[in-house]
């Protein structure tokens, strides 16, 4: 829910991000709907969202492997993290899961496939790791699937 009272949705079997009013029946698709793909205006399994102050909608979009950012009223999104394919580079994520974006609009996000958080500054090329999971297992050092 953002400052607002809206309460945000993600619809992840419609690739599809609503926003509701108190009252709302049908809410307003603000993010994909535009049914499954890789364009950018399309979703693919979107999982994690956040909104912050001015309705910008963050999406993990989990199959795409990217962090999708949608200004308010925007008909496409904007890649600010990943998007590069699946894999371990700092240009890729592999299962992007849980967000938050700062109030500087520096992305954290939970890698899950990759066993790790990253952390996209605004407007980067690539993510720096914050916390490594070193690797899949049941250490203290370790991640097994981090949302």
């Amino acid at each position: 829910m953002d400052d607002q009272r809206y309460l945000y949705i993600s619809d992840y079997k419609k690739h599809e991000i609503r926003r509701y009013q108190i009252g709302d029946k049908n809410g307003t698709i603000v993010a994909g709907g535009n049914g499954r793909g890789a364009g950018l205006n399309q979703l693919n399994e979107p999982y994690y969202i956040f909104a912050d102050q001015q309705q910008t909608v963050y999406v993990s979009d989990y199959k795409n492997y990217r962090v999708m950012k949608w200004n308010k009223g925007a008909k496409e999104g904007i890649v600010v993290a990943g998007g590069q394919g699946y894999g371990n580079a700092l240009t890729q994520l592999y299962c992007p899961y849980g967000l938050f974006v700062d109030t500087l609009g520096t992305i954290y996000v939970a890698d899950s496939c990759n066993q790790r958080v990253m952390r996209w500054p605004k407007g980067a090329k690539q993510g720096t790791v914050i916390v490594d999971g070193n690797g899949k297992g049941e250490g203290a050092n370790q991640f097994n699937g981090p949302v």
